[in-house]
């Protein structure tokens, strides 16, 4: 019999150095399938209360489709999907009825009780998946310095700490349609960490930082830690921070 796999998970959030808190992140455990859990995290953008809107969106239409969603019947990446679809609906909707041009990020993955994990992403918000202390893989920003680095105009180095990383080409809210970018684990293993953050967290840290971080550290410990040290390396100006870790822990089958 194989081994069950444990989680153990945490959230953080902070507002940094701005003025008002335009993040949301959500880790939410589903009512009646155990160890069905969804991480979410949305950067909200727009002015003081557009950007609030935009992130509550998501987390609120997040907490309705995964209350309905049933790992045994449904297809997770089609719930993802749906996920930036409704988000997005629903912002450019109080973007009419308030007069305001609120938008959002939104990166989520979501772990099925048999180990497959699924996500999804849109904006510059980040999902890392850690394997044995080394990054397996990460999300691509939709930003503009992203398609610079894809077309060989930037290197990954010079992309971190270009004046103009901000500049979105892709999320929730915008007149077009936003990106779903997709990525699936087939089975999670025991050691395996994920971590869900907003670009006030990964801004300051290369991934052997975080891989580091995450290896050595509790969630709680390491949620704990990121902010402080995000914190301290902006100096003074550093954006809204959230961030999920999941860490995945063997147990023994009898």
């Amino acid at each position: 019999m194989a081994d069950a796999l444990r989680l153990l998970a945490a959230t953080g959030i902070h507002k940094g150095d701005r003025e008002y808190q335009q993040d949301q992140v959500a880790l939410l455990v589903h009512p009646r399938h155990k160890g069905c859990v969804l991480a979410v995290v949305a950067d909200g953008m727009g002015g003081r209360s557009g950007g609030r809107k935009a992130s509550d969106q998501v987390m609120l239409t997040a907490r309705q489709l995964f209350e309905r969603y049933s790992p045994i019947t449904d297809d997770a990446d089609i719930l993802l999907k749906n996920l930036v679809a409704e988000s997005h609906l629903v912002i450019r909707l109080t973007a009419m009825a308030a007069e305001q041009e609120p938008h959002s990020t939104l990166a989520a993955f979501l772990i099925n009780p048999g180990g497959d994990c699924h996500w999804v992403h849109s904006g510059d918000s980040r999902i890392y998946h850690f394997r044995g202390g080394q990054l397996a893989f990460r999300t691509k920003d939709h930003s503009y310095v992203q398609a610079l680095v894809d077309r060989g105009e930037l290197t990954e180095d010079q992309a971190q700490v270009h004046p103009r990383s901000n500049i979105l080409v892709g999320c929730l809210g915008t007149e077009s349609e936003p990106p779903a970018a997709l990525h699936t684990i087939q089975r999670l293993q025991p050691g395996d960490v994920l971590m869900v953050c907003s670009d006030g967290v990964w801004h300051y840290f290369t991934p052997a930082e975080l891989a580091s971080v995450l290896e050595a550290l509790t969630p709680r410990e390491a949620s704990e830690f990121l902010i402080t040290k995000a914190r301290s390396r902006a100096c003074g100006g550093g954006d809204n921070l959230s961030l999920a870790v999941v860490k995945v822990d063997g147990v023994p089958a009898p």
